[in-house]
């Protein structure tokens, strides 16, 4: 039997299997917009789990699962026995004998860890507090086709130290470009996160506190919103704290002349990014949107396709 292929976290790929999915992910696209039919996963159910909404998440995976002529189920957390007190070792080995795959998207990643323990089928990392993976890999390929290449990149994190930013952490620790983080002292990246790419990377893994240092030279500048779910009482608080951390026009000015922005949505505008900056010449905000559909379907062919 072969082993199953998890995605939990960027971490745990390797530089091979990530390029190998911008490839597949580049084809499958140009297979969607030429209107060829393709349907490799005819048969093939994706199950996904909800305990944090979704509106990218759901859609991409969803629709994908359909142009790969496969079946996508949608289950909120707490319509399902899990929310009743089911163990989630119970849940994942139940599941299993349905489903070829399951898309979780949670609060903690112990949770999706203990999925793909007891799974037997592959998991996907739809989303957690403690890394994104998918959205990465579709700013990535977002990135790879606007520059032709990922060499040399030096890209720029601005803002809260959290899944986002260990997201981008190990893809620059895998993939081998420059990063640097902007974030405030009280927001940085978990220690232990930083800490170990810095010690493996060959690129340069950076954290600062000054946002304009950070961009300086910039080829992609990168933000998420100050105030993710679960973090609504803390409102005004963060506000105040990432208020120097705008991506707006001045920011951008200080970066390359051909920066990228980029922001993994949703957006609150006004408050991490301005409005003349998502709706600019440097936004590729709704190209890497798109992207999540194309690289998951990737993913979803490499865990079940043949």
């Amino acid at each position: 039997m072969k082993p199953k292929k998890d995605l939990l976290s960027i971490y745990e790929l390797s530089k091979e299997t990530i390029e190998d999915l911008f490839v597949r992910a580049i084809e499958l696209k140009k297979k969607q917009k030429s209107g060829k039919i393709y349907h490799p996963l005819k048969g093939k159910t994706l199950g996904m789990v909800f305990e944090k909404p979704s509106t990218r998440t759901r859609v991409s995976f969803e629709v994908g699962m359909f142009q790969l002529g496969g079946l996508a189920l949608y289950m909120r957390w707490k319509d399902t026995q899990l929310g009743r007190g089911e163990s989630i070792a119970d849940t994942a080995r139940t599941l299993s004998r349905y489903l070829d795959s399951i898309m979780i998207r949670t609060f903690s990643q112990d949770t999706i860890e203990e999925f793909a323990r007891n799974a037997t089928v592959p998991v996907i990392n739809g989303l957690t507090d403690l890394c994104h993976p998918c959205q990465i890999l579709a700013d990535l390929l977002t990135i790879r086709e606007k520059r032709g290449t990922l060499r040399g990149l030096k890209a720029t994190y601005i803002g809260d130290g959290n899944n986002i930013a260990h997201s981008w952490i190990s893809a620059a620790l895998r993939l081998q470009f420059d990063l640097t983080l902007a974030c405030p002292k009280s927001q940085s990246p978990l220690q232990f996160h930083l800490e170990r790419a810095q010690r493996e990377a060959t690129s340069k893994i950076t954290l600062l506190n000054d946002p304009y240092e950070a961009v300086r030279d910039a080829h992609v500048i990168s933000t998420d919103t100050w105030v993710s779910m679960g973090q609504e009482k803390e409102y005004r608080e963060r506000i105040r704290i990432f208020k120097n951390f705008q991506v707006n026009s001045k920011l951008v000015e200080a970066a390359d002349k051909d920066v990228l922005v980029m922001h993994c949505l949703p957006a609150h505008r006004g408050e991490e990014i301005t409005d003349e900056v998502m709706d600019g010449e440097h936004s590729v905000i709704f190209d890497q949107a798109e992207n999540r559909l194309h690289i998951q379907k990737a993913i979803l062919e490499w865990q079940m396709g043949n």
